[in-house]
Protein backbone atom coordinates (compact mmCIF):
# COMPACT_ATOMS: atom_id res chain seq x y z
CA UNK A 1 0.00 0.00 0.00
CA UNK A 2 1.59 3.48 -1.18
CA UNK A 3 2.94 5.57 1.74
CA UNK A 4 1.35 9.48 2.17
CA UNK A 5 4.36 11.69 1.38
CA UNK A 6 5.22 14.72 3.93
CA UNK A 7 6.66 16.40 1.08
CA UNK A 8 4.18 18.68 0.31
CA UNK A 9 2.72 19.24 3.83
CA UNK A 10 2.18 22.80 5.45
CA UNK A 11 3.55 23.81 8.73
CA UNK A 12 -0.08 23.06 10.54
CA UNK A 13 -0.28 19.64 8.67
CA UNK A 14 2.89 18.71 10.00
CA UNK A 15 1.91 19.80 13.41
CA UNK A 16 -0.85 17.51 13.50
CA UNK A 17 1.26 14.86 12.25
CA UNK A 18 4.02 14.82 15.15
CA UNK A 19 1.45 15.04 17.96
CA UNK A 20 -0.81 12.15 16.44
CA UNK A 21 2.37 10.13 16.03
CA UNK A 22 3.68 11.25 19.88
CA UNK A 23 6.48 13.59 18.35
CA UNK A 24 7.91 16.53 20.32
CA UNK A 25 6.49 19.69 19.69
CA UNK A 26 9.25 20.99 17.84
CA UNK A 27 9.88 18.34 15.29
CA UNK A 28 7.19 19.83 13.11
CA UNK A 29 9.94 22.64 12.07
CA UNK A 30 12.63 19.95 11.93
CA UNK A 31 10.63 17.71 9.12
CA UNK A 32 9.59 21.35 7.48
CA UNK A 33 13.34 22.35 7.61
CA UNK A 34 14.78 18.92 5.92
CA UNK A 35 11.32 19.09 3.20
CA UNK A 36 11.84 22.81 2.43
CA UNK A 37 15.27 23.99 3.21
CA UNK A 38 17.92 21.04 2.63
CA UNK A 39 18.63 19.10 -0.02
CA UNK A 40 17.41 15.37 0.69
CA UNK A 41 15.30 13.01 -0.18
CA UNK A 42 14.30 10.58 2.46
CA UNK A 43 13.07 10.23 5.96
CA UNK A 44 16.05 8.52 7.02
CA UNK A 45 18.18 11.43 6.08
CA UNK A 46 16.13 13.58 8.98
CA UNK A 47 19.46 13.06 11.43
CA UNK A 48 18.48 15.69 13.81
CA UNK A 49 15.12 13.42 14.41
CA UNK A 50 16.22 10.47 17.27
CA UNK A 51 16.28 7.12 15.09
CA UNK A 52 13.03 6.21 16.58
CA UNK A 53 11.53 9.01 15.48
CA UNK A 54 12.26 8.25 11.85
CA UNK A 55 11.44 4.98 12.07
CA UNK A 56 7.84 5.70 13.30
CA UNK A 57 7.77 8.72 10.43
CA UNK A 58 9.11 5.81 7.69
CA UNK A 59 6.28 3.28 8.92
CA UNK A 60 3.51 5.51 7.93
CA UNK A 61 4.79 8.48 5.60
CA UNK A 62 7.80 8.51 2.52
CA UNK A 63 9.57 11.84 1.23
CA UNK A 64 7.42 12.43 -1.40
CA UNK A 65 9.33 13.21 -4.19
CA UNK A 66 9.53 11.68 -7.85
CA UNK A 67 11.57 12.33 -11.28
CA UNK A 68 10.10 13.41 -14.56
CA UNK A 69 9.54 10.40 -16.84
CA UNK A 70 10.28 11.71 -19.91
CA UNK A 71 11.39 15.26 -21.28
CA UNK A 72 12.57 17.06 -24.01
CA UNK A 73 15.23 19.87 -24.85
CA UNK A 74 14.29 22.92 -27.20
CA UNK A 75 17.01 24.66 -29.63
CA UNK A 76 16.25 27.96 -27.93
CA UNK A 77 17.10 25.72 -24.07
CA UNK A 78 13.64 25.82 -22.63
CA UNK A 79 13.23 22.33 -21.73
CA UNK A 80 9.85 20.12 -21.02
CA UNK A 81 9.11 17.91 -18.71
CA UNK A 82 6.65 14.76 -18.41
CA UNK A 83 5.54 13.74 -14.69
CA UNK A 84 3.52 11.34 -13.81
CA UNK A 85 0.80 12.07 -11.17
CA UNK A 86 -2.88 10.63 -9.85
CA UNK A 87 -1.15 6.69 -10.64
CA UNK A 88 -1.47 6.58 -14.40
CA UNK A 89 -1.89 10.17 -15.98
CA UNK A 90 0.60 13.01 -17.21
CA UNK A 91 1.20 16.64 -16.65
CA UNK A 92 3.86 18.69 -17.88
CA UNK A 93 6.02 21.17 -16.64
CA UNK A 94 8.18 23.62 -18.45
CA UNK A 95 11.98 25.24 -17.66
CA UNK A 96 12.77 28.22 -19.57
CA UNK A 97 16.13 29.77 -18.94
CA UNK A 98 16.71 33.21 -19.53
CA UNK A 99 19.78 35.63 -19.14
CA UNK A 100 19.17 36.74 -15.75
CA UNK A 101 16.98 34.06 -14.59
CA UNK A 102 15.21 30.88 -15.16
CA UNK A 103 11.62 30.17 -14.74
CA UNK A 104 9.70 26.77 -14.18
CA UNK A 105 6.03 26.73 -15.50
CA UNK A 106 3.89 24.23 -13.27
CA UNK A 107 0.35 22.74 -13.90
CA UNK A 108 -2.17 22.13 -11.28
CA UNK A 109 -4.29 19.95 -12.71
CA UNK A 110 -4.34 16.29 -15.24
CA UNK A 111 -6.75 17.79 -18.21
CA UNK A 112 -8.97 20.45 -17.77
CA UNK A 113 -12.89 21.27 -17.51
CA UNK A 114 -12.50 24.84 -19.22
CA UNK A 115 -12.40 23.66 -22.84
CA UNK A 116 -10.58 26.72 -24.37
CA UNK A 117 -10.50 26.24 -27.93
CA UNK A 118 -7.00 26.86 -28.51
CA UNK A 119 -5.87 25.06 -25.95
CA UNK A 120 -4.89 21.04 -26.12
CA UNK A 121 -5.21 21.09 -22.72
CA UNK A 122 -9.04 21.24 -22.63
CA UNK A 123 -8.93 18.65 -25.54
CA UNK A 124 -8.15 15.81 -22.91
CA UNK A 125 -10.94 16.90 -20.63
CA UNK A 126 -10.81 16.91 -16.35
CA UNK A 127 -8.90 14.10 -15.09
CA UNK A 128 -8.18 15.18 -11.58
CA UNK A 129 -6.78 17.49 -9.20
CA UNK A 130 -3.17 17.49 -8.20
CA UNK A 131 -2.01 17.36 -4.68
CA UNK A 132 0.52 20.12 -3.33
CA UNK A 133 2.82 17.53 -3.35
CA UNK A 134 2.72 16.91 -6.86
CA UNK A 135 2.44 20.59 -7.59
CA UNK A 136 5.38 21.36 -6.14
CA UNK A 137 7.11 18.44 -7.02
CA UNK A 138 6.98 20.17 -10.40
CA UNK A 139 9.42 22.62 -9.03
CA UNK A 140 11.72 20.78 -6.68
CA UNK A 141 12.58 17.81 -9.07
CA UNK A 142 13.83 19.17 -11.94
CA UNK A 143 17.31 18.88 -12.41
CA UNK A 144 17.95 22.73 -12.42
CA UNK A 145 15.82 23.16 -9.26
CA UNK A 146 18.90 25.89 -7.68
CA UNK A 147 18.52 27.62 -10.64
CA UNK A 148 15.02 28.68 -10.63
CA UNK A 149 13.97 32.55 -10.29
CA UNK A 150 10.24 32.67 -11.03
CA UNK A 151 7.86 30.42 -10.83
CA UNK A 152 4.84 30.32 -13.09
CA UNK A 153 1.10 28.59 -12.50
CA UNK A 154 0.63 28.37 -16.29
CA UNK A 155 0.66 24.77 -17.13
CA UNK A 156 -2.28 22.26 -17.83
CA UNK A 157 -5.59 23.07 -15.62
CA UNK A 158 -7.11 25.99 -14.14
CA UNK A 159 -5.27 26.70 -10.70
CA UNK A 160 -8.83 28.30 -9.30
CA UNK A 161 -10.48 25.12 -9.94
CA UNK A 162 -8.23 22.92 -7.65
CA UNK A 163 -8.08 26.43 -4.97
CA UNK A 164 -7.02 24.24 -1.57
CA UNK A 165 -4.13 22.63 -2.83
CA UNK A 166 -2.61 25.87 -5.26
CA UNK A 167 -3.12 27.88 -1.85
CA UNK A 168 -1.11 25.15 -0.01
CA UNK A 169 1.76 25.23 -2.33
CA UNK A 170 1.78 28.80 -2.49
CA UNK A 171 2.11 28.47 1.65
CA UNK A 172 5.18 26.66 1.13
CA UNK A 173 6.56 27.99 -1.30
CA UNK A 174 6.24 31.86 0.37
CA UNK A 175 6.35 30.98 4.01
CA UNK A 176 9.48 31.35 6.38
CA UNK A 177 9.05 27.51 7.27
CA UNK A 178 9.30 26.45 3.79
CA UNK A 179 11.14 27.77 0.77
CA UNK A 180 10.51 31.55 1.84
CA UNK A 181 10.51 32.20 -1.82
CA UNK A 182 9.13 36.57 -2.44
CA UNK A 183 5.14 36.19 -3.68
CA UNK A 184 6.56 38.83 -6.63
CA UNK A 185 8.84 35.92 -7.91
CA UNK A 186 5.23 33.89 -8.79
CA UNK A 187 2.14 33.95 -10.74
CA UNK A 188 -1.14 32.20 -10.57
CA UNK A 189 -2.49 32.53 -14.14
CA UNK A 190 -6.58 31.87 -14.15
CA UNK A 191 -9.32 31.49 -16.63
CA UNK A 192 -11.64 34.01 -14.16
CA UNK A 193 -13.58 31.69 -11.32
CA UNK A 194 -14.92 34.98 -9.96
CA UNK A 195 -16.70 33.14 -6.87
CA UNK A 196 -12.89 32.24 -6.15
CA UNK A 197 -11.42 35.61 -7.22
CA UNK A 198 -11.91 36.64 -3.77
CA UNK A 199 -10.41 33.98 -1.69
CA UNK A 200 -7.48 33.53 -3.77
CA UNK A 201 -6.58 37.57 -3.83
CA UNK A 202 -7.26 37.61 0.13
CA UNK A 203 -5.00 34.70 1.12
CA UNK A 204 -2.01 34.71 -1.21
CA UNK A 205 -0.16 37.62 -2.00
CA UNK A 206 1.33 36.68 -5.27
CA UNK A 207 0.97 37.89 -9.00
CA UNK A 208 -2.33 37.70 -11.07
CA UNK A 209 -2.75 36.50 -14.38
CA UNK A 210 -6.10 36.57 -16.49
CA UNK A 211 -6.40 34.85 -19.66
CA UNK A 212 -8.55 37.71 -21.50
CA UNK A 213 -7.68 37.17 -25.40
CA UNK A 214 -10.43 39.19 -26.41
CA UNK A 215 -12.66 42.19 -24.85
CA UNK A 216 -15.67 41.35 -26.98
CA UNK A 217 -18.06 39.06 -25.47
CA UNK A 218 -19.21 36.98 -28.14
CA UNK A 219 -15.94 36.49 -29.21
CA UNK A 220 -14.72 35.21 -25.78
CA UNK A 221 -17.45 33.03 -25.56
CA UNK A 222 -16.27 31.36 -28.46
CA UNK A 223 -12.98 30.95 -27.58
CA UNK A 224 -13.71 30.23 -23.43
CA UNK A 225 -16.71 28.56 -22.78
CA UNK A 226 -16.06 29.72 -19.36
CA UNK A 227 -17.57 33.22 -20.28
CA UNK A 228 -20.99 32.07 -19.90
CA UNK A 229 -20.66 31.51 -16.04
CA UNK A 230 -17.67 34.08 -15.64
CA UNK A 231 -18.27 37.20 -17.76
CA UNK A 232 -14.95 39.31 -18.02
CA UNK A 233 -16.67 42.18 -16.99
CA UNK A 234 -17.49 40.53 -13.58
CA UNK A 235 -14.14 39.16 -13.27
CA UNK A 236 -12.47 42.64 -13.97
CA UNK A 237 -15.01 44.21 -11.54
CA UNK A 238 -14.08 41.54 -8.72
CA UNK A 239 -10.54 42.44 -9.35
CA UNK A 240 -11.20 46.03 -9.22
CA UNK A 241 -13.10 45.61 -5.95
CA UNK A 242 -10.10 44.15 -4.04
CA UNK A 243 -7.90 47.07 -4.22
CA UNK A 244 -4.81 45.51 -5.58
CA UNK A 245 -2.00 47.47 -3.49
CA UNK A 246 1.80 47.57 -3.37
CA UNK A 247 4.15 45.19 -5.66
CA UNK A 248 1.37 42.65 -6.11
CA UNK A 249 1.03 42.51 -10.30
CA UNK A 250 -2.52 42.00 -12.35
CA UNK A 251 -1.72 41.29 -16.29
CA UNK A 252 -4.05 39.89 -18.73
CA UNK A 253 -2.68 37.29 -21.15
CA UNK A 254 -3.96 37.52 -24.75
CA UNK A 255 -2.77 35.57 -27.69
CA UNK A 256 -3.12 37.12 -31.02
CA UNK A 257 -5.21 35.48 -33.82
CA UNK A 258 -4.75 36.67 -37.09
CA UNK A 259 -7.78 38.61 -38.03
CA UNK A 260 -10.14 37.72 -35.58
CA UNK A 261 -8.75 39.64 -32.38
CA UNK A 262 -5.86 42.31 -33.56
CA UNK A 263 -7.80 44.96 -34.67
CA UNK A 264 -7.93 48.82 -33.94
CA UNK A 265 -11.57 47.86 -32.49
CA UNK A 266 -10.53 45.83 -30.02
CA UNK A 267 -7.58 47.76 -28.68
CA UNK A 268 -10.61 50.60 -28.20
CA UNK A 269 -12.65 48.25 -26.19
CA UNK A 270 -9.76 46.74 -24.34
CA UNK A 271 -9.02 50.51 -23.65
CA UNK A 272 -12.62 50.87 -22.06
CA UNK A 273 -12.41 47.83 -20.21
CA UNK A 274 -9.00 48.01 -18.48
CA UNK A 275 -9.70 51.84 -17.64
CA UNK A 276 -8.74 52.70 -14.16
CA UNK A 277 -6.68 49.60 -13.02
CA UNK A 278 -3.30 49.08 -12.73
CA UNK A 279 -2.45 46.18 -14.95
CA UNK A 280 -0.47 45.08 -18.00
CA UNK A 281 -1.47 43.42 -21.27
CA UNK A 282 0.93 40.65 -22.24
CA UNK A 283 0.66 39.90 -26.07
CA UNK A 284 1.58 36.10 -26.90
CA UNK A 285 1.92 34.75 -30.05
CA UNK A 286 -0.22 31.47 -30.94
CA UNK A 287 1.20 28.02 -30.91
CA UNK A 288 -0.72 25.96 -33.51
CA UNK A 289 -2.61 23.08 -32.48
CA UNK A 290 -4.10 20.12 -34.09
CA UNK A 291 -7.65 21.02 -35.11
CA UNK A 292 -7.88 24.78 -34.91
CA UNK A 293 -7.45 26.79 -37.49
CA UNK A 294 -6.37 29.76 -36.24
CA UNK A 295 -2.88 31.35 -36.64
CA UNK A 296 -0.60 33.74 -35.54
CA UNK A 297 -0.34 37.39 -37.10
CA UNK A 298 3.52 37.56 -37.59
CA UNK A 299 5.69 39.77 -35.45
CA UNK A 300 5.53 43.18 -37.37
CA UNK A 301 1.95 42.63 -36.79
CA UNK A 302 2.19 42.11 -33.20
CA UNK A 303 4.14 45.03 -32.78
CA UNK A 304 1.67 47.23 -34.34
CA UNK A 305 -1.19 45.75 -32.26
CA UNK A 306 1.37 46.44 -28.99
CA UNK A 307 2.30 50.01 -30.20
CA UNK A 308 -1.45 50.90 -30.55
CA UNK A 309 -2.52 49.94 -26.66
CA UNK A 310 0.84 51.69 -25.63
CA UNK A 311 -0.64 55.09 -27.12
CA UNK A 312 -3.85 54.23 -25.07
CA UNK A 313 -2.23 53.99 -21.94
CA UNK A 314 -2.04 50.55 -22.13
CA UNK A 315 1.29 48.93 -20.74
CA UNK A 316 1.95 46.34 -22.90
CA UNK A 317 4.81 43.73 -23.63
CA UNK A 318 5.41 40.75 -26.27
CA UNK A 319 6.05 37.49 -24.40
CA UNK A 320 8.75 35.67 -26.49
CA UNK A 321 7.88 32.42 -27.91
CA UNK A 322 10.15 29.13 -26.13
CA UNK A 323 10.15 25.67 -27.42
CA UNK A 324 8.03 25.77 -30.06
CA UNK A 325 10.11 22.98 -31.54
CA UNK A 326 9.83 20.63 -28.72
CA UNK A 327 5.99 20.91 -28.80
CA UNK A 328 6.02 23.33 -25.83
CA UNK A 329 2.19 24.43 -26.02
CA UNK A 330 0.28 23.12 -22.64
CA UNK A 331 -0.92 19.46 -23.19
CA UNK A 332 0.40 18.32 -26.46
CA UNK A 333 3.28 16.26 -24.68
CA UNK A 334 1.08 14.23 -22.20
CA UNK A 335 -1.50 14.06 -24.97
CA UNK A 336 1.83 11.88 -26.80
CA UNK A 337 1.93 10.18 -23.60
CA UNK A 338 -1.72 9.43 -23.21
CA UNK A 339 -2.07 8.07 -26.73
CA UNK A 340 1.32 5.77 -26.54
Amino acid sequence: MKKEPLFGKTINELIAITRRIGLPGYSARQIADWLYKQQVSSIEEMTNLSKKAREILASEFEYGLSSPVEYSESSDGTKKYLYKVLNDKFVESAYIPEKDRATVCVSTQAGCKMGCLFCMTGKQGFQGNLSSNEILNQFRSLPEFPDIKNIVYMGMGEPLDNLDEVLKSLEILTSEWGYARSPTRITVSTVGIVDKLPVFLEKSMVHLAVSLHTPFDNERLMLMPVQRTNPLKEVIETIKKAGITGQRRISFEYILFKGFNDTPAHVKELARLLNGLRCRVNLIRFHRIPGVSFESPDIEEVKKFRDMLNKKGIIATIRASRGEDIKAACGLLSTLARNK
